[in-house]
């Protein structure tokens, strides 16, 4: 499912809207070299989180799902399966889920909860990081895995 054109204010529309890291890393990752850097960014952090076996769901906000020329770093939300357990990683995994070892290390805002750690349902959960600073509501992107 293509990713719908960006508002008049640059931003996706409201909405969960899911696709491939391969679409993202196009639609996101190509417009400026800052832009190239902050998508490979994403692509490095989104494989280091899969290759935990633990990760239910993935969502990119901020800047880099919008056409800010420039975005300083990836925001990301991990929703992790119950079984995961931070003390068992090790290396860069440890780092990615270390809100701010991840923003040193990855250039990366990283957010992360178990499924059993919801206080709501997982639409109402994802659905939250699309309020803005200022209270709005903006699109973001929840990344869903390729079909072979």
């Amino acid at each position: 499912m293509p990713l719908p054109p960006f508002t008049v204010s640059g931003d996706l529309p409201p909405g969960i809207h899911r696709a491939t890291l391969s679409d993202v890393l196009e639609r996101f990752g190509s417009r400026s070299p800052q832009r190239m850097l902050v998508g490979l960014r994403l692509e490095r952090i989104y494989n280091i989180a899969w290759a935990t076996g633990h990760l239910a769901r993935c969502v990119v906000f901020g800047s880099f799902v919008t056409t800010k020329l420039v975005p300083n770093d990836v925001d990301n939300f991990f929703l992790m399966e119950d079984t995961f357990d931070v003390s068992q990683l090790i290396g860069e995994a440890r780092l990615l889920f270390d809100h701010a070892a991840a923003q040193t290390r990855f250039g990366a805002s990283v957010f992360w909860l178990r499924r059993l750690a919801l206080l709501d349902d997982e639409q109402t959960t994802l659905s939250h990081w699309q309020i803005t600073r200022e209270g709005s509501y903006r699109g973001i992107v929840e990344i869903i895995p390729e079909l072979p």
